[in-house]
């Protein structure tokens, strides 16, 4: 079994510019591949699928936080993944509250009774990390905008008979969300000497690959996520869903070792 770490892209017309796929089984980094836009990624990870055991792990935002997905009436991921794929656009040209973070919408102010992130995003922001809001779809880090254009694919993926943790027990194919900064650490990763630094201590990534690695953040996230989740593959094929009723079962919940 291998681990399939995808660096994502919400780009509207250059997504295969950006986005990264890296393949990883314990130990040692298989490949990291350019070129393919997001309906591609689909393609691929269901052609991976067809061959046998896979799990795979997007840089996105499975989900958007609980309050949301009631005020919309989605009592399940399945009908917020059907609302995004007919508003998600439109929310995305309007960028209206809560949404921000193009032209001149400001960031609303904070509310507890709508808060800005998911129970998972505050876990991790607790143990000093700094994820993005999946409201914010422009700007430094935005994370929205990937993750309004990668929902619908998940419903895709889904109905082809993938497994989305933690929505459902993990299965033959999986789908996991991360954030690849919980895997590569503290690297500045904007700096490509210190990317390449960081990829020759590490002896799991070939000198073929290096070059690759190192090309790009996109690239870099991609491969280092992808060897963290081949490491763990174990307690990937053991994963198991978020109890009904808790916020992870609508909010969905990033994948941490």
């Amino acid at each position: 079994m291998e681990a399939i770490a995808i660096d994502w892209s919400g780009d509207a017309r250059a997504a295969h510019r950006r986005i990264r796929v890296a393949t990883a089984r314990p130990g040692r980094l298989l490949a990291v591949r350019a070129g393919l836009d997001r309906a591609g990624v689909a393609d691929l990870l269901l052609e991976r699928a067809a061959s046998g055991p896979v799990v795979a792990g997007l840089d996105f935002s499975f989900a958007l936080p609980a309050w949301f997905a009631r005020e919309h009436g989605c009592g399940d991921v399945a009908a917020l993944w059907e609302l995004v794929g007919r508003e998600g656009e439109r929310w995305l040209r309007e960028c209206r509250p809560p949404f921000w973070g193009r032209g001149a919408t400001p960031r609303p102010p904070a509310d507890p009774a709508r808060p800005r992130f998911r129970v998972t995003e505050e876990a991790v922001r607790a143990d000093g990390l700094t994820p993005t809001s999946t409201f914010q779809i422009g700007g430094a880090g935005a994370v929205g905008t990937g993750s309004l254009r990668g929902m619908p694919h998940l419903a895709r993926l889904r109905a082809a008979g993938f497994a989305v943790w933690p929505f459902d027990d993990a299965g033959p194919a999986t789908l996991v969300e991360i954030y690849p900064r919980v895997h590569t650490g503290l690297v500045v990763k904007r700096s490509p000497a210190a990317r390449r630094g960081a990829v020759r201590a590490d002896p799991r990534i070939p000198a073929a690959l290096r070059d690759d690695v190192v090309a790009s953040e996109d690239a870099f996230d991609a491969a280092v996520s992808a060897l963290a989740m081949a490491e763990h593959l174990d307690a990937l094929r053991s994963l198991r869903a978020a109890p009904p009723g808790s916020a992870e079962a609508i909010e969905g919940a990033l994948w941490r070792p």
